[in-house]
């Protein structure tokens, strides 16, 4: 039985103007197991709930209303961070380069070879699941981080940055002695054992922790 993809399940969400062009891409990308959803204007998406699962957009640059480069600048601005494959009838080098530095995973010339299409999507894809991955990882570690007293953090901080226990100690007013127990029930609870760890944790953390 095939699925019913929601904005928030699709794999693939295609946007172009073009009903032709719509129904191609859907069969095509249907042909290899994907679940899509089409959408005529990019405010038709924008109007709908942020997608949760890991997809990618197959995007026209020119459309009426809003243009492609429109729509990828208000994604942006949202924070949705969704791969996408520009395709366009009327291209030229500088608009490949436009779209190139907004992010796009590719940027294909009306008309394409599917399987190059197929090929540009697998791989939006694949930037997709790693970002949910990537910030899946930094929820885990925040979690960690926020177990941690306001000593201890500040003893994180420290030890990231690269400073000993003495330095630490004389940065806070502690006994040396005293930041060595924060030190060690700071360790144990973030679960890593190396100063390399906890500078690569803290550079993780940096994405997604409050900062004062």
């Amino acid at each position: 039985m095939s699925k019913t993809p929601t904005a928030q399940q699709a794999d693939v969400i295609i946007i172009d103007d073009d009903s032709l062009m719509r129904q191609s891409l859907d069969s095509l990308f249907r042909s290899i197991g994907l679940t899509t959803l089409a959408y005529a204007s990019g405010q038709e998406m924008l109007d709908a709930p942020e997608p949760l699962a890991p997809c990618c957009i197959v995007l026209d640059v020119r459309m009426p209303q809003m243009g492609g480069f429109e729509f990828s600048t208000k994604l942006a601005e949202r924070g949705w961070r969704i791969p996408i494959v520009f395709m366009t009838g009327h291209g030229d080098i500088p608009m490949s380069v436009r779209a190139m530095k907004s992010g796009a995973v590719d940027f294909l010339p009306k008309p394409f070879r599917e399987q190059d299409m197929i090929d540009a999507v697998q791989a939006a894809l694949d930037h997709a699941k790693a970002y949910l991955a990537e910030q899946a990882h930094g929820v885990a570690l925040l979690t960690r981080w926020e177990l941690l007293t306001p000593r201890e953090r500040q003893v994180f901080d420290g030890v990231a940055r690269g400073l000993l226990n003495k330095q630490i100690a004389g940065d806070l007013g502690l006994s040396e002695i005293t930041v060595k127990l924060h030190r060690a029930s700071m360790l144990k609870k973030m679960g890593v054992r190396t100063v390399a760890d906890l500078v690569r944790i803290s550079e993780a953390l940096a994405l997604v922790r409050p900062h004062d």
